[in-house]
């Protein structure tokens, strides 16, 4: 038995075309749709990035006891123990934050793993320049932009793409193992996150009138920006899902030209979603759990049950992939897993919860029945809340010593 996870960043399910876009081209997640089971009701659990893998590792939610921070040590971590069970799994991504302080014990848990770089404010190439003093006004995280804009400059075609190069990779693991058993992969791809860094060709999908500065970045605060801008920024997003789309179907014809529907599992999601402009926000983190954000695309193949081009409304949750890729290896969940397997959902829709809860560490505590939110906020920001680590990292830095 095989699986095979295709994991994107910040994919926006209102963008799709299963789920009733009509002007974003995504034949692929359509193609897709039709190949596995659609949830309509996936949810996030922890916000950000780092976060929602820990949950997918651990199948536990993270943001009631810690913020952004690395695989525990007393954590279960689910690729350990396919490792453990004699499953070999392989890790494939663009993904810059597992190589942070705060990200950095994630990758060693897969047996084998490669990492592309150049995405975001990845600190990859070292070009020694003065700072430029309005840039602050460009972004509010300046030395990420620089990094950003160094890098950029040394990827000048499709094939030098970072998601182009990671999902190279994956084919290459999926041509090399076709015929091998017992192995899990998780091919990862930073894009569609922000900053929305296209080639040419992909922005000639969505030819609009615009001109003015680079905007593919929007900041994490209230929109301020013109209506001209906010279109922009939403085409700029459109193109690269269109990419994510284009590779996504590499995948799909991989699976095809080796008959991996037969004993492959396929598992196609996201961390959460993204806001470009809706309800007055870019991006995420700052306002509330909007559906924009914690709705998310979802779809799964099960050669077991093989069910095709179906819906399913039951609510499922990020903490439940790893439960669900342990049962189908065979493998018994450890005691503290919160989320369960979803193999009957797949099959018949049957509900393996009443209620989720998703929020970020600090921030609004949220649960959801699939139809009814109910938020709550802080009620005094001033509390002061503490971490249950073993692990004192943020996201790109150690605790100081007076947090201790």
């Amino acid at each position: 038995m095989k699986a095979i996870m295709v994991m994107f960043d910040s994919l926006n399910r209102r963008m799709l075309q299963p789920y009733g876009c009509d002007w974003v081209e995504t034949p692929n997640f359509d193609r897709l749709a039709k190949r596995s089971v659609t949830f309509d009701n996936a949810y996030i659990g922890s916000m950000p990035c780092m976060p929602a893998r820990r949950e997918l590792h651990t199948g536990r939610y993270n943001f009631l006891h810690r913020s952004w921070g690395p695989i525990e040590p007393f954590d279960d971590s689910m690729p350990q123990l396919l490792q453990d069970n004699n499953i070999h799994s392989h890790l494939v991504t663009d993904h810059q934050h597992y190589w942070e302080d705060g990200g950095a014990t994630y990758h060693n848990r897969y047996q084998t793993y490669e990492f592309v770089r150049g995405q975001e404010g990845d600190l990859w190439k070292g070009v020694v320049q003065p700072p430029d003093p309005n840039e602050d006004k460009k972004f509010p995280g300046s030395y990420m932009f620089r990094q950003d804009q160094i890098n950029r400059n040394y990827i000048q075609s499709e094939e030098m793409m970072p998601q182009a190069r990671t999902f190279d990779l994956g084919l290459e693991f999926i041509d090399t193992n076709q015929d091998a058993d017992n192995w899990f992969l998780q091919l990862e791809t930073f894009d569609p996150h922000e900053p929305f860094f296209t080639q040419p060709e992909w922005k000639e999908r969505y030819p609009h009138d615009y001109d003015g500065p680079q905007f593919d970045w929007p900041p994490y605060d209230r929109v301020t920006q013109s209506s001209d801008v906010v279109d922009h920024a939403r085409y700029e997003y459109a193109a690269l899902m269109t990419m994510c789309d284009h590779y996504l179907g590499k995948v799909l014809d991989k699976m095809d030209e080796h008959n991996l529907w037969d004993d492959t599992l396929l598992i196609v999601n996201t961390d959460h979603g993204y806001l470009l402009g809706e309800h007055d926000w870019w991006a995420k983190a700052r306002m509330p759990w909007y559906n924009e954000l914690a709705n998310i695309p979802l779809f799964i193949w099960d050669p077991r049950s093989k069910k095709v081009n179906e819906h399913r409304t039951s609510l499922v949750q990020t903490i439940d992939l790893p439960a669900t890729i342990l049962e189908y290896f065979g493998i018994d969940r450890p005691a503290d897993m919160q989320g369960q397997p979803l193999r009957e959902t797949i099959d018949n829709d049957t509900p393996v919860r009443t209620a989720g809860l998703y929020g970020v560490y600090g921030g609004h505590v949220n649960v959801t029945d699939g139809r009814y939110v109910y938020m709550r906020a802080t009620e005094n920001e001033d509390i002061q809340l503490y971490n249950y680590t073993l692990m004192p990292t943020h996201m790109r830095n150690l605790f100081g010593v007076e947090e201790f």
